[in-house]
C-alpha cells in the first residue's frame, strides 16, 4: 500500500511538471487497459477447429492467413504485360496488360518447383485463365481495393512528387524575390508555428512507424495492404497506432492550413504552404531512410523533447484580440494595435 502511495506521488510530481491535470491519473488505468487489449502487432490466426465448417473455406481462411489473399481476391496489372501459363499445356500463355482485372481462382503448391513453390491461377474471363508464380503475382499485380492502390502509387511515385513540390516551393520564392517581397517577421507572428511542428512531428512518427514495420513485421504490413481498412479498431495495436497518427496528420494538417490562410495574403499562405509541404516530405524520406540504420528513433525522441520544451516555453496561444485579430497568450494590451483585452 505505501509503494502504490509512493508511485501515484512521482506521477503527480511528472504531471505537475508537464502542467497536466490530476484528473490523468484517473486514465491511466484505461490507457493501461487500451495497452493490454491492442497489445498484439500481428494478425490473429483464424480458427479452423470447428468440425462444421466446410474443408474449402478452411483452406480459403488458411491462404488468407498465410498468403494474405485467398480465392476471389481481385487484382490489377500494373506492369505494361504479364504472360501467364495455360498449364498443363506446355508453350501456351496467355497475355495480359496493363490495367487488366484478374481474379484469384485456385492456389497450388509445387515443393520441387525451384523457382517458387506456389502457383496461383488468375482468371480474367472465362476463357482467359492460366497461372504465374506467387512472387510475379506481388511484383506485376496490385489488389483492386483504392486503399492498396493508394498505398502502391504513393510508395511508387512519392520521389517525383517530393521533386515537384521543392520546385514549386523554389519557383515561388524565386516570384517573391523577383518583386522583391521580403517577408515579413509578421509573418511568423501571425500564423501559429506550434501547429506546422506539430505536423512534421506527426508525418516523423508515422514514417518511423511505417518503416519499423517494413523492417520487423513485415507479414503485419503485407496482410495490411492486401486487405486494407481506414479503421483503427480490430487490426494489430502497431496498426491502430499508425492509423491513428494518419488520421491526426489529416486534422493537423487542415488546421495549419485554415491558420495559414487565414493570417496570411494568398501569395504569402501559397510561399509557406509550398515550404511547410517540402519540410514534411522532407521529414518523411528523412525518419524513412534513419529508421532503416535504427537511428531514426533517437531523432524522434529528441524532436519531441524540443518540441515539448518549445511548447513549454512559448506557450499556447488561447486568445484573441478583438480589434485586428492576432493571437495572444493572455488578456490585456494587445502588442500589435495597442487596444486592450478583458
Amino acid at each position: 500500500m505505501k509503494k502504490n502511495q509512493e508511485n501515484k506521488l512521482i506521477v503527480r510530481k511528472l504531471i505537475r511538471k508537464f502542467k497536466l491535470p490530476d484528473s490523468f491519473l484517473g486514465l491511466l488505468p484505461l490507457f493501461l487497459i487500451f495497452l493490454f487489449i491492442f497489445s498484439s502487432c500481428e494478425y490473429s490466426r483464424p480458427d479452423l477447429s470447428s468440425s462444421k465448417m466446410p474443408q474449402r473455406a478452411k483452406d480459403s481462411l488458411k491462404y488468407l492467413y498465410e498468403r494474405h489473399y485467398t480465392w476471389n481476391s481481385n487484382f490489377k496489372v500494373i506492369g505494361d504485360s504479364i504472360f501467364l501459363k495455360c498449364l498443363p499445356i506446355e508453350n501456351r500463355f496467355i497475355t495480359l496488360h496493363k490495367g487488366d482485372r484478374v481474379v484469384v481462382a485456385d492456389i497450388a503448391v509445387h515443393p520441387k518447383d525451384s523457382v517458387d513453390s506456389v502457383w496461383v491461377k488468375l482468371a480474367h474471363t472465362q476463357d482467359m485463365q492460366g497461372w504465374v508464380h506467387e512472387k510475379n503475382l506481388i511484383r506485376y499485380f496490385v489488389p483492386t481495393d483504392i486503399i492498396s492502390q493508394g498505398i502502391y502509387y504513393f510508395s511508387d511515385t512519392h520521389l517525383p512528387a517530393f521533386i515537384g513540390v521543392c520546385t514549386l516551393f523554389v519557383f515561388f520564392y524565386l516570384i517573391r524575390r523577383f518583386r522583391r517581397s521580403r517577408l515579413q517577421l509578421d509573418d511568423f507572428r501571425a500564423i501559429d508555428l506550434n501547429y506546422l511542428f506539430f505536423l512534421c512531428i506527426l508525418i516523423s512518427f508515422s514514417a518511423t512507424l511505417y518503416e519499423s514495420m517494413q523492417v520487423f513485421l513485415p507479414q503485419t504490413w503485407q496482410h495490411f495492404y492486401f486487405n486494407p481498412t481506414l479503421s483503427p479498431f480490430k487490426v494489430p495495436f502497431i496498426l491502430s497506432v499508425f492509423l491513428i497518427s494518419f488520421w491526426a496528420i489529416l486534422v493537423a494538417g487542415l488546421v495549419a492550413i485554415e491558420d495559414l490562410f487565414r493570417h496570411l495574403s494568398p501569395s504569402a499562405a501559397i510561399y509557406y504552404f509550398f515550404g511547410l509541404t517540402t519540410c514534411c516530405i522532407f521529414c518523411y524520406f528523412f525518419f524513412i531512410l534513419a529508421t532503416q540504420y535504427y537511428v531514426g528513433y533517437f531523432f524522434l525522441i529528441g524532436l519531441i523533447i524540443v518540441f515539448f520544451k518549445k511548447m513549454n516555453r512559448t506557450g499556447i496561444y488561447k486568445y484573441r484580440c478583438g480589434h485586428c485579430g492576432r493571437k495572444l497568450k493572455s488578456k490585456g494590451i494587445c502588442p500589435y494595435c495597442g487596444v486592450r483585452n478583458e
